[in-house]
């Protein structure tokens, strides 16, 4: 079988009850027509992995839990070693609905008034034409302060700078790969002003998204309140770093 320019990455930690349905979605919609699947088990203890071998996807394992940024980073190490062009990341818990990957695909191989390709997609909950998806008090004034840093330090204005449904083509996915390139901890609104303030383009597309039915999210409890605060700092340091002390300045072009 051929391979394709289009890889999608899906990392997952204990998500068999999740990840059957994301299949199921993917051979609806005949994704693999059009895009490899890997999948990175960041140390699941339950049937995870072996639901992914069954599908016969590409599996990345981890033997400890390293995290949803190390997984992300795993993919696009996977994807830059493979030579794909394209990455779209998604969800395993089914948030991410699967018909968002032909709207971030098609943007991805887009151009703009300037024939410019955009270098990142961002699969936006917030914009006008998209789905409704229901937040917190807490985090949508977490999504209001990171909007307003980010239009201040870029001149972006970003409907949804905390989305982790993404397509980023090759230069993108190469500059993540390299060491200390990548906030393999809390990869959000840091990263996506990073990218900004580099001169990566992006771009948002309305997206569809569900709310989780099964297993705990990630930003479960008070671990909202936690991130907030750890992801306003990020979003500072990236500030200081980029435009103060000027580090990060090239763009790469590979």
């Amino acid at each position: 079988m051929d391979k394709k320019e289009l890889l999608i990455i899906i990392p997952a930690y204990n998500e068999e009850k999740n990840i059957v349905k994301v299949f199921k979605q993917l051979e609806q919609l005949k994704i693999s027509a059009i895009a490899d699947i890997l999948v990175i088990d960041d140390a699941s203890s339950d049937h995870t992995g072996r639901i992914v071998k069954e599908k016969q996807y590409e599996l990345i394992t981890h033997i400890y839990n390293m995290g949803y940024g190390s997984a992300l980073q795993s993919g696009y190490k996977y994807a830059a070693r493979k030579h794909y062009n394209y990455v779209i990341q998604m969800d395993a818990d089914g948030q991410h609905d699967v018909c968002n990957i032909h709207a971030i695909y098609r943007a991805l191989k887009g151009t703009d008034e300037n024939e410019e390709k955009p270098d990142i997609v961002l699969g936006s909950r917030f914009m006008e034409e998209s789905s409704y998806f229901s937040v917190s008090v807490l985090k949508k004034s977490a999504h209001a302060i990171f909007r307003f840093f980010i239009k201040q330090a870029t001149g972006v204005y970003i409907a949804d700078p905390t989305t982790g449904l993404q397509g980023l083509g090759r230069k993108a996915f190469i500059y993540y790969s390299e060491y200390n390139h990548f906030d393999d901890t809390y990869p959000d609104a840091n990263m996506l002003m990073q990218m900004l303030l580099i001169g990566y383009r992006v771009k948002e597309v309305p997206a569809v998204m569900h709310m989780r039915e099964e297993g705990k999210s990630m930003h479960s409890g008070l671990k909202p309140v936690w991130y907030m605060l750890r992801m306003l700092f990020s979003v500072l340091t990236v500030i200081f770093r980029t435009k103060i002390l000027r580090e990060d300045m090239v763009l790469e072009s590979k």
